[in-house]
């Protein structure tokens, strides 16, 4: 069995791709309250690689490319709107990131509601279709 990371906050991070990165990024951090670690820009204006921090959580993104790994993803809007994975990210209030995703023009396809299971949560997409699943449970309490 291989053994995991001791020294890292976490050990899972999503990876996702961007026609327009650097919007993607502002709007992120804008609405949903990422911070950016790191972004590496190309020459061009794309974005190389991004590594944007929520609490102990982070994402990956970059610039939607002709590549190796770029023929693996396919754009949301490319399969229908479909997703074959999504995000969750744990809030302290809901109510105030549900506000500040319709107020950023986010498509909520699950409207605010209390869980069954715990915690409260919605559902949205970004501008380029991705789908986010926002909500207070917090699976390690």
């Amino acid at each position: 069995m291989p053994s995991h990371p001791a020294n890292t906050r976490t050990t899972i991070i999503p990876c996702l791709r961007y026609r327009d990165a650097p919007a993607a990024i502002e709007w992120l951090c804008k609405t949903f309250g990422f911070e950016k670690h790191l972004v590496v820009p190309n020459e061009d204006g794309t974005i190389a690689h991004a590594q944007l921090r929520f609490g102990g959580g982070m994402i990956m993104l970059g610039s939607v490319v002709e590549s190796e790994f770029g023929r693996l993803m396919k754009q949301p809007d490319e399969i229908g709107g479909a997703e074959t994975q999504s995000a969750y990210v744990v809030v302290p209030d809901v109510d105030i990131v549900y506000a500040a995703a319709k107020k950023a023009g986010a498509e909520i396809v699950i409207g605010i509601r209390d869980e069954d299971y715990g915690g409260r949560g919605f559902s949205c997409r970004d501008p380029e279709g991705h789908l986010w699943n926002i909500g207070s449970y917090d699976p390690w309490e």
